[in-house]
């Protein structure tokens, strides 16, 4: 507990406002992504390099579809790329996907005590509420953002930002939980207190994302 203690008397004391990265911090299922890349190239003969998730990280759904049609060369439109990921998407996220450690716990807590709740995420809105509605965690966000509602992704602070606006909150009363390097530092360019939450697929980044955020978790239940 006392490990927490700091960050335990921040939340209760001084947020009004929480917003959520969904894979990987709401959720435990970055792995699927790189199956779903790796089976959608293999449709057109290509590999999916090694690494490429670095250099996709934080992007919205669009850009994303973006870099990969001009980096592979790709036939596709940019909407039929996106069209065909959601597709690839939908029933992972319904039968397979898994809430991280202690989410059920801390929404319930922060429902509680009357601090607001929002979802800024790269996602596409189908995809979001498929995983949404089938973990029976809707109800408690009172606002969904994606990365289909701003302009520019993360690190760009646009998508916490809007975030913010749409709660009517200050942005010095907000926490965010985020699970990768673009996505602490979008929060923290919103001028926002970010908390990292581990997860496997960013173990090997946990220095970075210890050096860029306010606070690490590894379950939510902690920070109660």
């Amino acid at each position: 507990m006392s490990k927490y203690k700091d960050m335990i008397m921040h939340i209760r004391d001084n947020i009004k406002t929480c917003l959520f990265d969904l894979d990987g911090t709401l959720v435990d299922s970055m792995w699927m992504w790189g199956e779903i890349d790796r089976e959608y190239l293999a449709r057109y003969g290509i590999s999916c390099p090694d690494g490429i998730e670095r250099e996709i990280e934080g992007m919205s759904f669009t850009e994303t579809a973006t870099y990969f049609k001009n980096k592979f060369e790709l036939p596709d439109e940019v909407d039929k790329i996106k069209s065909d990921w959601e597709e690839m998407s939908v029933d992972k996220y319904k039968y397979e996907v898994k809430l991280k450690k202690g989410v059920y716990d801390f929404l319930n807590y922060i429902k509680r005590n009357g601090i607001k709740t929002g979802i800024a995420t790269s996602n596409g809105r189908r995809m979001v509420d498929a995983v949404l509605e089938s973990l029976n965690i809707k109800k408690y966000f009172d606002t969904v953002v994606t990365g289909c509602d701003v302009k520019k992704g993360k690190p760009s602070p646009d998508i916490y930002l809007r975030a913010a606006d749409i709660l009517s909150s200050d942005v010095k009363s907000c926490l965010v939980f985020e699970d990768v390097p673009a996505g602490i530092m979008a929060g923290k360019a919103a001028g926002m207190r970010v908390y990292a939450v581990e997860d496997d697929f960013s173990l090997h980044l946990k220095e970075e994302k210890i050096r860029l955020a306010d606070g690490y978790i590894v379950d939510y239940r902690d920070i109660i």
